[in-house]
């Protein structure tokens, strides 16, 4: 199947892209891992705060041209209509891809905010805001051009905005350390336990209705009750971040339950997937996108859901606040929940946008198998590190860099596993820019 208007042409370069910034992203994800064994490791062009700087903003700023790519993908066949400019979507894919490098490299030279996870520099932080304004303004003029304005399409708008919305709180940092961590978990909490999942809910949907043939109404009522379940928890479930920052303790009984149910979207995002795919009416040839979709909402469970759960109870997070456990719920939620997503759209749309048919694709099922099954063992790894730090550190009293000497075994198995992924990765991005070669071959349709 090919793509169906013009104008979803535009996608094209926004998947190659975050392809591109994914590589670099493991590329230092590898790095860093590599540092916690070998402290001085490139020290000191590239320290190990520099160098986690790089592949945390690296991961952001693929996601969200994965994120834009599929919306310029989805929006034509949602609203049947063109995009209302091509010229203003190539204009601001320029603008991102080049205000990410800058940033990118400036961190090299020392270029940031300093504020953990918002580090980019003022002028930066401005570009990026122009930028997703004048996403949003296309999206919006998409949609008002179109034939007809669908729950995907509003649901996914819902996303953009949020995320456009909560982002301008990187603006506002008060001298008061406990009110600048209040607001600064509004951007951070309230983009990927909250805005995000709307994004990744309708990508989702639209997925399972062209790969399954199913109702769009059956579709439609799933994805409210996602997106209920997401407004509902993820909300004030921004209270988990609110234990020990010094807020009031009311926020320990608030956060503990609503962070308990936030496993409820992701629940019922795999029940839907498996519940589509079970009875579906088409059997579509793109295996892998299927496999890539059904594996984004299992996984998000699994990363996202069990295991934030497991330390989001403030009896728990007391000891694990800080430690390795958060990391192994930061890597396979992220990986799970919104780089699976991110690669199912590209699976399904790409080989559609380069007409080609998806007839031979053992090299991306492989790398499915071997990206996921590698992320397992990162996150398994992390948590066992995690045990050990918070029993020496946070039982026991052990001094931090005496706890990190006896941890340097699961930091090795991170790192093996790190590069295994890395193959995978490796497999999946010769596949994508490489595909004649590795069995699609071209539709004559």
């Amino acid at each position: 199947m090919n793509y169906k208007y013009e104008s979803q042409r535009v996608a094209y370069p926004f998947f190659i892209a975050a392809m591109l910034l994914f590589a670099g992203q493991i590329i230092f994800g590898l790095i860093i891992g590599a540092q916690y064994i070998w402290p001085d490791l490139l020290f000191p062009a590239i320290p190990f705060n520099i160098a986690r700087m790089i592949h945390i903003n690296l991961l952001v700023v693929w996601l969200i041209f994965g994120f834009m790519g599929s919306a310029y993908y989805l929006l034509p066949e949602e609203c049947e209509g063109e995009i209302y400019s091509v010229k203003l979507a190539l204009l601001q894919f320029w603008l991102f891809l080049i205000g990410g490098a800058t940033a990118i490299v400036g961190y090299l030279f020392r270029w940031h905010d300093g504020r953990e996870f918002l580090e980019q520099p003022t002028l930066i932080k401005v570009a990026i805001v122009i930028v997703v304004l004048m996403f949003i303004f296309n999206m919006i003029m998409t949609l008002i051009k179109g034939r007809k304005w669908t729950s995907i399409s509003t649901v996914l708008l819902i996303g953009f905005l949020g995320l456009a919305v909560f982002y301008l709180f990187a603006f506002f940092k008060p001298a008061n350390m406990v009110v600048d961590k209040y607001y600064w978990w509004f951007v951070v909490h309230l983009w990927v336990e909250g805005v995000w999942e709307l994004i990744m809910a309708a990508l989702l949907s639209f997925l399972l209705l062209k790969l399954t043939g199913i109702d769009r109404e059956v579709a439609e009522k799933w994805l409210y009750v996602i997106v209920g379940l997401t407004f509902l928890t993820g909300i004030i479930g921004t209270g988990h971040h609110y234990y020990w920052i010094g807020t009031p303790a009311f926020w320990q009984t608030w956060g503990a339950y609503f962070s308990a149910f936030e496993m409820l979207p992701f629940a019922a995002m795999v029940a839907f997937s498996f519940k589509m795919v079970s009875k579906r009416t088409r059997s579509h040839p793109n295996r892998a996108a299927i496999l890539w979709t059904v594996g984004a909402s299992v996984l998000s469970f699994i990363g996202a859901g069990l295991w934030g759960f497991m330390h989001t109870l403030p009896q728990i997070n007391y000891y694990t606040h800080g430690t390795q456990v958060t990391a192994s719920h930061g890597h396979m939620a992220f990986f799970g929940a919104y780089a699976v997503i991110v690669l199912a759209m590209a699976s399904y749309a790409v080989p559609n946008l380069r007409k080609l048919r998806p007839t031979h694709q053992k090299a991306e099922i492989l790398a499915f198998w071997t990206m996921c099954v590698s992320m397992m063992f990162i996150t398994l790894s992390l948590t066992g590190a995690g045990i050990v730090q918070v029993y020496l550190q946070r039982v026991l009293g052990m001094p931090y860099m005496e706890t990190q000497s006896h941890m340097v075994l699961f930091y090795g198995l991170r790192l093996i596993f790190g590069a295994t992924f890395a193959i995978g990765l490796g497999i999946y991005l010769y596949d994508f820019f490489f595909p004649c070669k590795g069995g699609e071959c071209r539709s004559d349709a």
